[in-house]
This record gives C-alpha cells, sequence and structure tokens, in this order.
C-alpha cells in the first residue's frame, strides 16, 4: 500500500503524550543495560578494516549507516537507545569515517554498499532491516539495488538520487567548501576515535568529492527496488519533499513520512538535534510500526 503522510502539529502532540511510557525508570534501566552491553569489533572487507558495534537482541538485526563525515554516535546516538529496546542493532563506520579504516581511491556509494554487503556476510546475517540516513540513505539504497537477497525492509532517511533534488546552491558550496566549515561535533567525534587523527582532511575532502562528482541515477535504479521501503524526510531538509515524493512514486512498495524540521533534527543528529524535542520519539513510532505491520503489497 502507497501512502502519503504528512504529520502536522495534532500528531506531534499525540505523539508527546504517547511518548511518556517511555520515560519511566524501567525503561530507561534497560536502555542503559542494553547500551552496556555493546560488542564491538573490526572487520576486514574489500581492503579497509571496518569498524561496527551490536546492541539488543532480535531474529532479524535493524542495520544503521550513518551520514556523511559522522560516525555511529553523531548520526545515531539520541535514537539508537530507544531502537535498541526492540531490535538487535548493527551498526558500522563506512570507509575512512571514524574508527574505520581507508582505502586507496575515492569513495562512492556503490562501494560503501559492497562493503556493508561484506560486513553482514562476515557476521553471518542473512537478511536485515536497513536504516540509511543521509549518505547513508544513498548507501542502503544501493545495498538495496545491488544485493537486494540481504535485505528484508528499508528504510532511507533524507536521501536523494538525482542532483535537482538537493536544494538551490548546495553543489555550488560543496565546491569549496573546507575543512574549516566542517561542523565542530563532527571533527570533535572523529578526532576522539579515529586510528589516525591526521586522516581528519583526507575524510573530509572524499565526502566532499563525492558529493561534487555525483551523477544521477535511473529511475529504473529505484524502481528494481521492491521491498517494502520507508521514506523519510524533512519539511525543510537538504533536498526537497518534492524531491522524496518523486522517490516515493518510484520505489513500488514505499510509504513517505515527511517530518517537521530541518535535515536529521527528526532523529536527533547530533549538529541539528533541539534539546527537549519529542520529535524523534515520533519518528521511532513511525519506524517500529513500519518494522512490525505486515505489508500489503498493493497500490492505493
Amino acid at each position: 500500500m502507497k501512502l502519503i503522510i504528512i504529520f502536522g502539529l495534532s500528531l506531534l502532540m499525540l505523539g508527546c503524550v504517547n511518548s511518556k511510557n517511555d520515560n519511566s525508570v524501567s525503561g530507561e534501566s534497560k536502555s542503559q543495560e542494553i547500551m552496556n552491553s555493546v560488542k564491538s569489533g573490526y572487520a576486514q572487507v574489500n581492503g579497509i578494516s571496518m569498524y561496527y558495534e551490536i546492541y539488543g537482541e532480535g531474529e532479524i538485526p535493524l542495520v544503521l549507516i550513518h551520514g556523511g563525515g559522522s560516525t555511529i554516535g553523531t548520526t545515531f546516538g539520541n535514537i539508537l537507545p530507544l531502537l535498541a529496546k526492540n531490535h538487535r542493532i548493527i551498526a558500522m563506520e563506512l570507509q575512512a569515517h571514524g574508527h574505520s579504516g581507508d582505502r586507496e581511491g575515492p569513495e562512492t556509494f556503490e562501494q560503501d554498499a559492497d562493503d556493508v554487503f561484506a560486513l553482514l556476510q562476515h557476521l553471518k546475517v542473512g537478511k536485515a532491516d536497513l536504516f540509511g540516513f543521509s549518505n547513508g540513505g544513498n548507501t542502503a539504497m544501493q545495498v538495496a539495488i545491488r544485493h537486494p537477497e540481504v535485505v528484508n525492509k528499508l528504510i532511507i532517511a533524507s536521501a536523494f538520487y538525482k542532483r535537482e533534488g538537493m536544494m538551490p546552491g548546495f553543489f555550488d558550496f560543496m565546491k569549496t567548501a573546507s575543512l574549516e566549515n566542517m561542523p565542530e561535533q563532527l571533527k570533535t567525534a572523529y578526532l576522539e576515535v579515529a586510528p589516525d587523527k591526521d586522516h581528519l582532511q583526507v575524510m573530509h575532502d572524499k565526502d566532499r568529492d563525492r558529493m561534487i562528482n555525483f551523477k544521477d541515477w535511473k529511475d529504473d535504479d529505484l524502481k528494481s527496488i521492491t521491498m517494502p521501503t520507508l521514506i523519510l524526510s524533512a519539511d525543510k531538509d537538504v533536498m526537497s519533499p518534492e524531491h522524496a515524493t518523486v522517490m516515493h512514486r518510484l520505489i513500488t512498495n514505499s510509504q513517505l513520512v515527511i517530518l517537521p524540521g530541518v535535515h536529521g533534527a527528526y532523529i536527533g543528529e547530533s549538529i541539528t538535534a533541539k534539546k527537549g524535542s519529542k520529535i524523534p520519539e515520533l519518528t521511532i513510532g513511525v519506524i517500529e510500526e513500519f518494522l512490525a505491520e505486515e505489508w500489503l503489497q498493493k497500490k492505493i
């Protein structure tokens, strides 16, 4: 079933009321216990040492793919405890990001997708739900396109597939982007965990160059995505709501949810998180319902 959902203030208020149950002492205690039981490691995949973390329990894992210039924590740190309550979480850091190593050559969404697939093979995961944010959303789409056999359900958050979908001036800005422009939250997070602190400039430049050199994907690429898909975006996102709508129409078995706010605020991403906001909890509710529901493969 294809649905377009625009969340207004009334639904936001409803989400805030329902979220009170999650703030119980027992719930917080369980979340802390799950976070303290993290298992972490490195896998040798396609010539790099890829760092990963595993939380919680569940039959089909939920794989988290972070955004550009980010780490697991900067993208998902504020919602990971909520997700790990009900799912086995596998989160990794991509080529040149965070704890992970680098390889000669540029970053590409296709290579990142192959690396994610190789990690899942290493961990003996035959089927997983994928949740990618921003650049990680593009990577998640490429996993679904290149390795559909491993994807059970797909969550694409603030992603794009054509240059025209981005806000005016985005690619011009990228041409002049420098390390000085990089948000301090991302620089600090990288320097806290990177095996080579001097590699920050390299990571920044590879992320920048990936955007500058991005070539439009074909509509048929998105049409090839057949698994149940949830597309998330914000009404003031870096990519336009209209672009998210186009993606929704191309991916047959998809739902589209447009939330209030800016890029990443709806998941509490470190750069745009708003203190006291209940919107990330609302987003978690949408995600949980999507992952739990039996999918009706039928258009309205």
